[in-house]
């Protein structure tokens, strides 16, 4: 009877190993999906890394908030939404209000800030169509401003490029890290997102964003996405040249 119990008792824990094994690679999508962050799990696990905020003055639609805030207050009104992953093509270009992509996170939070994005990109690639590739050779105002592609052309020409690294625990490191940036992963899988005021213990910031099946606000994914951060932007507004 001893010999049994103790079998069953190896039994549940090969099980549990194993089940461990294979969901951990979904851990990061089951966190983001059930809107759990890795801030959480790791809240007594690290030192905490104080990092400076730093902010402009810059305050595009007036509303006494800076811009960079305004920016991340819209891109959270997707998770608060609970937004759901569409990447659907539109007629007219904007998708219907609780749906979108990762693209559509930005220009939502942009219009937070009193910007038009999709005006500026197609303004943009209409005025300049050779820095934007197939693109400038056959617009589509409907959908240009909901991709990932043309979105880093128009950061990558009004915008600060800031470094790609992310050092956890690195105070220098991660100031250049502030809210509102705009971050850009490439191939193979091609993924935008929004740099959050909210950071984890270890100083690493938050990432607002839509990978499905719905808006998130996790420190999971901006370390781990399938792709590497191709680029980092801080924008700079069109108005005056001064950066946010």
């Amino acid at each position: 009877m001893i010999d049994l119990i103790g079998k069953k008792r190896w039994l549940i824990l090969l099980v549990a190993v194993v089940g461990l094994v294979l969901l951990y690679p979904l851990y990061g999508k089951i966190l983001s999906g059930l809107g759990i962050s890795n801030l959480l799990v790791s809240q007594y696990q690290v030192p905490k890394c104080e990092v400076p905020q730093l902010l402009s003055a810059q305050d595009q639609n007036q509303n006494g908030i800076p811009d960079s805030i305004d920016i991340v207050n819209g891109a959270r009104q997707e998770v608060k939404k609970g937004t759901v992953y569409d990447g659907s093509y539109f007629q007219g270009g904007y998708p219907p209000e609780g749906r979108g992509a990762c693209t559509d996170v930005i220009w939502r939070a942009f219009k937070t800030a009193g910007y038009d994005l999709k005006k500026m990109v197609d303004e943009d690639i209409k005025n300049n169509p050779k820095a934007y590739g197939a693109t400038g050779r056959d617009p589509d105002p409907s959908i240009d401003f909901r991709r990932v592609s043309n979105l880093q052309v128009f950061f990558k020409r009004y915008g600060q490029e800031l470094t790609t690294e992310i050092v956890a625990g690195d105070v220098t490191n991660l100031t250049n890290w502030q809210p509102g940036d705009i971050v850009v992963f490439g191939l193979p899988l091609e993924h935008i997102g929004i740099i959050s005021d909210q950071r984890g213990r270890d100083g690493v910031p938050l990432m607002i964003h839509n990978c499905g099946p719905k808006a998130s606000e996790d420190d999971y994914y901006l370390l781990n996405w399938p792709s590497k951060i191709t680029y980092h932007f801080r924008f700079i507004s069109l108005q005056d040249g001064s950066a946010v």
